[in-house]
Order: C-alpha cells, then sequence, then structure tokens
C-alpha cells in the first residue's frame, strides 16, 4: 500500500525530532546551568520574560535569545507557557495594552525537580547524564557496534576515554564530583518515597546493610523513619572515606564480591543494574549468605530498588526512560535494565526461590527477594 502524502509529511516530521532530540538535552542542560528553575522558583513560580530576565545573569547580545530556549522547553513540558491577556494590566517589565501578548512561563511538575534546595532536586542527576564524557562516549556507538574483538570486548565509554565511569572519577575530580552529587541526589530523591511509600518493606527487619550505599543517604533516611532498624552502610574504602555519618548508621569498608555483612535485609539501590548477569549472581549470592547469617533461619530478604523493564503498569514516558536507561548501561558498562525474565533467571542461579515486585517507584521497582 502507498504510503499518503500525510503519513510521509509526519514521517518527515519525527525523523526531524529523533536527529535534533540531542538539543532538547542540552537546552535542559543549558537551563540548569542559567539557573533558570531558580529563578522562576524564587518569583513564585511563575514569571513574564522580562521579569525573568531581570534575575539571570546574561550579556544584553544573549537576551534576545531566550524567548526561543524558553518556548522550546515549553512545548517538551519542562516548564509551562500561558500568554497573558492583552487586556490585563501589563506585568513589570512588559509592553502596553495592545501590544502582542506576552508570556507567563511556570515551573512544571518535571522542572520543579531541578529547583535547588529542595529535597527532590534531580539536577546533579540531569546534569551528569549530559556531561561531556558521556556524550563523547554515545559518538562511539557506531564504531562500538562494528568493532569485533574477544569476547564482548570494551564499552562504548572506555572506546572513547580509555577507561570506566569509574576510573574516570579517580583522576578527574570535577567528573568525581559530578557522580558524587548526582547518585546523592538520587538517593535522597528515592528515599523520601520509600520512606513514605514502602514503610511495609521493613516490618520486622532488625538490621539493615546498605550494599554501595555511598555516603549513606538511603540508609540514614530509613535509620530516621524506622528507629528499630540498624542500618549500616558497605561500599569501597574510597567511596566512604571522610562520610559524615549519621549517629544511627555504621560505614563499612568493603568489596561486594567478597563479603556483605551479616544483617535481616540487604538492600541494593540501582545497583545491580550497572553488573553482568554473572557479577549479580555473584552478589546476590554474598547477600543470601548475609541474611543466612543475620537474620532467623527463612526470615531475611534482600530488597532490590531497579528497573524492571515493561511491566503492564508503566506508561509511554516510564517505557521510553527505562530503555533510554538501558542504552546507557550498554554503553557505560555492557551491563543494562533487565525484564522480570532476566531477574528471575538471576535469583534463581544466585539460590533464592521467591521474590515479590511491586512497580511503585516510576521508572524503577521495590523488588524483595526471599532465600
Amino acid at each position: 500500500m502507498a504510503t499518503s502524502r500525510a503519513e510521509l509529511l509526519q514521517a518527515e516530521a519525527e525523523l526531524v525530532r529523533h536527529s535534533l532530540g540531542y538539543l532538547k538535552s542540552m537546552a535542559l542542560h543549558s537551563a540548569v546551568k542559567l539557573g533558570i528553575p531558580d529563578a522562576l522558583h524564587r518569583c513564585g513560580g511563575a514569571a513574564s520574560l522580562p521579569d525573568l530576565l531581570s534575575t539571570l545573569a546574561l550579556p544584553c547580545s544573549k537576551r534576545p535569545y531566550l524567548s526561543r530556549l524558553m518556548k522550546m522547553l515549553a512545548v517538551e513540558g519542562i516548564f509551562t507557557a500561558v500568554a497573558v491577556d492583552v487586556d490585563a494590566p501589563p506585568a513589570a517589565g512588559e509592553g502596553a495594552a495592545g501590544t502582542a501578548p506576552s508570556v507567563r512561563y511556570g515551573l512544571s511538575p518535571v522542572s520543579r525537580l531541578l529547583v535547588s534546595g529542595s529535597g527532590a532536586c534531580l539536577s546533579p542527576c540531569m546534569l551528569m547524564g549530559t556531561s561531556p564524557l558521556f556524550l563523547e562516549a554515545s559518538l562511539r556507538l557506531p564504531q562500538w557496534f562494528q568493532r569485533d574483538g574477544d569476547g564482548e570486548g570494551e564499552p562504548a565509554f572506555a572506546m572513547a576515554h580509555g577507561e570506566s565511569p569509574y576510573g574516570a572519577a579517580g583522576h578527574d575530580m570535577e567528573f568525581n564530583a559530578l557522580v558524587n552529587e548526582a547518585m546523592g541526589s538520587d538517593s535522597q530523591f528515592m528515599a523520601e518515597l520509600v520512606v513514605r511509600e514502602c514503610g511495609e518493606v521493613f516490618t520486622g527487619v532488625t538490621s539493615l546493610v546498605d550494599v554501595g550505599g555511598g555516603n549513606g543517604t538511603m540508609a540514614t533516611a530509613i535509620a530516621k523513619a524506622f528507629p528499630h532498624v540498624r542500618c549500616s552502610v558497605l561500599d569501597l574504602p574510597h567511596v566512604i572515606q571522610g562520610v559524615s555519618a549519621h549517629e544511627s548508621v555504621e560505614f563499612a569498608a568493603g568489596d561486594m564480591m567478597e563479603y556483605v555483612p551479616p544483617a535481616d535485609a540487604v538492600l541494593l539501590k540501582c545497583v545491580l543494574h550497572n553488573w553482568s548477569d554473572e557479577d549479580c549472581v555473584k552478589i546476590l549470592t554474598k547477600c543470601r549468605e548475609a541474611i543466612a547469617q543475620g537474620a532467623k533461619a527463612g526470615a531475611g530478604k534482600v530488597v532490590i530498588i531497579d528497573a524492571v523493564v515493561g511491566s503492564p503498569t508503566h506508561s509511554q514516558q516510564v517505557l521510553e526512560a527505562q530503555v533510554l536507561m538501558d542504552m546507557q548501561m550498554m554503553m557505560l558498562f555492557m551491563s543494562k535494565e533487565r525484564e522480570e525474565l532476566n531477574w528471575q533467571k538471576i535469583f534463581m542461579e544466585a539460590g533464592f526461590s521467591h521474590y515479590k515486585i511491586q512497580p511503585i517507584l516510576g521508572m524503577r521497582s521495590i523488588i524483595e527477594l526471599y532465600p
């Protein structure tokens, strides 16, 4: 069947939208770097373009271009845009009544997550995702697919930079700070949701070790919300060095591939998607040994916070976010986001008997894993 003119033109628009999609990321990156979400927040959540300009440190030569950045981000739903009634008195800095209607830009639910100082600020995560090191690695994907090598070879990130993201963070202090800030902000965001919405997960738990828990943001939130749970964090020595511990959280230096401290529950938040299936089995085996030693017979569990791709309860936007995250994991570590069947295989190989999935954290789910 021949393609109609309307279908051809729609397809052309779709191709343009996808081929220029990187400009969405960089426009969002620019908005955060310029402090636009914070500026709108200071203005009460919405502002006209002149009022917004009055709060931003932009050179005069660039001020006329801000409207185009804001228009694009409003079309994408990052900000809201409402035309001001021409019969209403003009706002400060706007033209007189009778001129072309002006626009008031405001914070949407998306851009509210980019406001600094809020408990749910995800600006560091967004800035890490659009960092030059990640962008340069993404440009190597065609060559990565074409290159043959022993086994699976190296990921696109290592092809671009000669080392893993962990290696880069070890000597690039700016990138290291970016990664730490991103991981901390994600943990803060997720901790508030888990504590508020998923308290039943911690019923009957008296001790918990957060494996790969970094600076202890998640463990501290759990300890504060559930004082009956004794919380600790296991991470590599250089990660926890100098971390200011909460009085109810202990820190242990170690390698999860070698040993996990005994506890009623082991928490793995966004850890396993960094690793191959074989490594996940090794990690989960150590976790199973930890709850076998730390909990009453059969009473322990592993709590995993990670993506379960393709849940029927997910929206199209969540699915798109998950498959983009999957591409990112492939590019960074040659690891992946997993569907339930992938998870099930890993769980069984690590010696667990059953599990429960709750797809209640947007892109991610809570998985309770039992021996």
